[in-house]
Order: C-alpha cells, then structure tokens, then sequence
C-alpha cells in the first residue's frame, strides 16, 4: 500500500465507524420508543434541539438531497454498486494525489460514500436525521457520512482553485 493511501483510507474508516455509530444510536435508541416496532421505517417524532436545528427520522432510497428517492426495487443496489466503483476511482485517484488535504478530502468522501452504502444494505436506505431550518425553509435531512462527502467535495474544490500546484523540476 502507498504512503499516501493510509491517512485517507483511515479517515475513511473512522468516518464509516462515526456514522454507523450516530445512525445505531438514532434509529435503535432515539427514535423508537421502547416496544415500538412495527416496522424499520417507523418515525415517532422531531425532536427540537435548537430554534434552526431538529432531530427527525427520514429514509432516503435515493443519493443526495432526496434525488433519485422512488422506492424502486433496485435503487438500493444499483446505488450501492455505483457507490463502490466511484470509491474505488477514488482511490485510484488518492494513490497519485500530491497533497495531504486531497488524500484527506478523497477519504471524506469515501468514507461518507460506503458509510450510505452500509445502509442500503442493512436497511434498503439511507438513515437521514440531522435537519436544519430557517423561518419554515427545511435543508434536506442528511447525516454524518452526507456531511463527510459535502466537506470532501469542498476541500477538493478549494483545494483546485487556491493550491498552487507544487513545481517538480527534473
């Protein structure tokens, strides 16, 4: 394995171990009252943490913001499968990066990427329940590893826009 492999492949992993760990802790301990069990998507409330920001309990059969979310039968599977081949271009593209905030925000994204793909398997979606609002406006409910992806996307794009590439004289 290059060096350069290991601190992103370990962000990646803390990030999956975090998000599973915050999704047990919503949908087991939180959100279903004890003795409540009719079914995994069951939902009992929003739960106020501050005036803009709530707990809520919402499962997402599509990528991102909701996009793609029509409980069709393969969604899970085929989002999964892509989930795995866009990691693993990921990866690839890790193994070659010159900086440590591209090798991290690459492991960002990784990590969020198969934290959902955990998910999908386990349940057929997405466990989102972090929501934010604004005077009645509501950000799509998302989690951890939605929140890691997000982060490594805009560490890459600042990283494209403002890092000068290092010179390499021969």
């Amino acid at each position: 394995m290059r060096r350069p492999l290991v601190p992103g492949l370990t962000l990646a992993a803390v990030i999956i171990v975090l998000d599973q760990l915050s999704k047990w802790w919503i949908v087991e301990k939180v959100m279903r009252p004890e003795g409540v069990w009719e079914t995994p998507f069951y939902s009992p409330t929003r739960i106020e943490i501050l005036p803009v920001f709530d707990l809520v309990m919402a499962w997402n059969r599509g990528v991102s913001f909701g996009l793609f979310n029509n409980d069709g039968s393969w969604n899970a599977v085929a989002l999964s499968v892509l989930s795995v081949a866009i990691s693993l271009g990921l990866i690839a593209w890790m193994r070659k990066a010159q900086s440590t905030l591209v090798v991290l925000a690459l492991g960002g994204i990784i990590g969020g990427a198969l934290g959902n793909v955990v998910d999908r398997i386990r349940w057929g979606a997405v466990a989102d329940f972090l929501d934010v609002h604004v005077m009645g406006y509501h950000w799509p409910a998302f989690n951890l590893a939605d929140s890691a992806i997000s982060v490594g996307a805009v560490l890459l794009v600042l990283d494209a826009l403002f890092v000068k590439p290092s010179s390499s004289k021969n």
